[in-house]
């Protein structure tokens, strides 16, 4: 009798592997769920970025009456440019905190050219998402300060 009390009380090794297969099933699937979350969240960084520097760039030509060249880049914003156009009031500590320039979300620098294909008035800025090359679609497609449905041209 007291045999019997104690293999109910006990877990079969079946019982086992199935609650295993469950959990692992279920972890794949809120697994995957968040990774796409977390893509999402980074094409959302990637934007909040870009609108960042664009402000900078304009405060830079607001100070000194034109953006930066393509050849002096983004780096104009945290190292006084020796080329020219020298900038006439550029500010002692740059204009980025800690005079570092921000990688995207994926590690990779920003792209910025002036004048800019989709912006010839001004510049264009942009990261290539998530595959790190130009194009793509989803999270692997271009962010940059164009109108979403012009993409860069050049």
């Amino acid at each position: 009798m007291q045999r019997t009390k104690h293999r109910n009380l006990a877990f079969t090794l079946i019982e086992i592997m199935a609650v295993v297969l469950i959990i692992g099933l279920l972890s794949t699937i809120v697994g995957a769920a968040i990774f796409r979350q977390v893509d999402r969240a980074r094409v959302t960084a990637a934007r909040a970025q870009l609108s960042s520097l664009e402000g900078v760039l304009e405060l830079y030509r607001m100070d000194n009456g034109k953006f930066p060249t393509t050849e002096q880049g983004l780096l104009a914003l945290v190292e006084a440019p020796t080329a020219e156009p020298v900038p006439r009031n550029y500010p002692a500590g740059g204009y980025l905190k800690d005079r570092k320039l921000p990688l995207d979300p994926w590690g990779e620098p920003y792209y910025y050219e002036m004048p800019g294909n989709s912006n010839p008035h001004s510049f264009d800025l942009w990261s290539f998402g998530a595959d790190g090359a130009p194009g793509g679609e989803g999270v692997d497609a271009d962010i940059g300060n164009w109108p979403e449905d012009a993409g860069p041209t050049g």
